[in-house]
């Protein structure tokens, strides 16, 4: 399953993780591309509600630049650097040419649509 994820106006291919929690995120965005705010936080993600809850699975997780979790069944967590946390995953962006500066600082618009 592959996912577009656009941060500010910069598309980046995901592909998601075998959990229900993706496969219901998949699903959702397949009805209507989901627009969400993402603030940093502590210099390794940036963070959002999502607005709804996803089934979580949690589990102990140490995560890289790129990654896509879940926090708390309801908040979407995009990795730029490492942290350790209990995660539900939800995926990875394939390529990460360019994913750090188009995270850049401060808050981003990121929308999650169908991979084309």
């Amino acid at each position: 399953m592959k996912l577009t994820v656009t941060v500010n106006d910069a598309p980046f291919t995901a592909t998601l993780a075998d959990t229900e929690a993706a496969r219901t995120l998949a699903d959702m965005v397949e009805e209507q591309p989901v627009t969400l705010t993402l603030s940093d936080y502590a210099g390794f993600e940036k963070v959002g509600p999502l607005g709804f809850d996803l089934p979580a699975s949690d589990r102990q997780t140490t995560t890289t630049a790129g990654d896509m979790v879940l926090y708390q069944g309801d908040q979407l967590v995009l990795f730029y650097g490492s942290n350790a946390w209990s995660y539900t995953r939800l995926g990875r962006i394939d390529d990460l040419s360019g994913w750090a500066d188009a995270l850049g600082s401060g808050d981003v618009t990121v929308t999650l649509s169908p991979a084309e």
